[in-house]
């Protein structure tokens, strides 16, 4: 069974506050059954690539962007299998930060890029097992990116 990476993107802003997190989220546009669906721009592992080099690889070739990884966010119960998805398989992901001067643009995969703070993603259209693992990107890049505890987000109005 073929595993599948995804990047929970985090926006290039400086964030101060846990609510600005920004992450990538990708309008698919094909297949039929799936098209319209937001999910976390990524792909498929080739033969002969690790899961970091067919993130890489797949980020470029969908929205012509580099990124830096961050940390992996891991599904709690099966932390080296990565979270369940459709039709059996498995994604693993990884917080990411563009390090190049390309912003993210759609390719015939997706019919749009957006933005979007943890409000905003609770608005859209996930694929059904995409919108757990957007909410624990959320979670993840809040520690990574303000600091760490619950206590250093609630000292910076989190």
């Amino acid at each position: 069974m073929p595993l599948v990476v995804a990047a929970a993107v985090v926006a290039p802003d400086r964030v101060l506050r846990a609510q600005d997190i920004r992450l990538l989220a990708a309008q698919r546009s094909y297949p039929a059954h799936l098209a319209g669906q937001w999910e976390l721009p990524g792909g498929k592992v080739e033969a002969g690539e690790s899961p970091e080099q067919a993130l890489h690889r797949e980020l470029q070739e969908e929205l012509g962007i580099s990124v830096s990884l961050g940390p992996e966010v891991v599904f709690a119960p099966a932390p080296q299998e990565g979270w369940p998805i459709l039709d059996g398989l498995r994604m693993r992901v990884w917080l990411a930060y563009l390090t190049g001067r390309n912003l993210p643009q759609p390719g015939e995969a997706h019919n749009s890029v957006r933005w979007v703070n943890s409000t905003a993603s609770a608005q859209l259209a996930w694929l059904p097992t995409n919108a757990p693992i957007a909410e624990a990107c959320f979670e993840a890049a809040r520690v990574a990116t303000i600091g760490a505890s619950p206590t250093a987000l609630a000292r910076h109005g989190a």
